[in-house]
């Protein structure tokens, strides 16, 4: 059975940095797709970043230049660096592969 977990998400401020992180059991995301997806309140859930193995990750439009997808296989994770936060990146951040999710972790970026 595929487990997604989650942690890194909290309180920041404007301007201020996370590392999101989402560890796999169950499955070897080798050579699968890893995603991150967030979800505001009131709005459709949405695609952050993705990441294959040997290809160039993809990003959202909104958090390009600002995100940064990263794996570790030896750990089966994959990180989310979120750097220049902004209020609007407010959201229940979800790991996704196949059709796995994680129970996702709430970052709030507020003054």
């Amino acid at each position: 059975q595929v487990q997604l977990v989650e942690s890194g998400g909290g309180l920041v401020q404007p301007g201020g940095s996370l590392r999101l992180s989402c560890e796999a059991s169950g499955i070897s995301f080798i050579s699968l797709p890893m995603n991150w997806f967030r979800q505001a309140p009131g709005k459709q859930r949405e695609l952050v970043a993705r990441i294959t193995t040997g290809g160039s990750p993809d990003y959202g439009d909104s958090v390009k230049g600002r995100f940064t997808i990263s794996t570790d296989y030896a750990k089966n994770t994959v990180y989310l660096h979120m750097n220049n936060l902004k209020p609007e990146d407010t959201a229940v951040y979800y790991c996704n592969v196949l059709m796995s999710w994680g129970q996702g972790t709430q970052v709030t970026v507020s003054s």
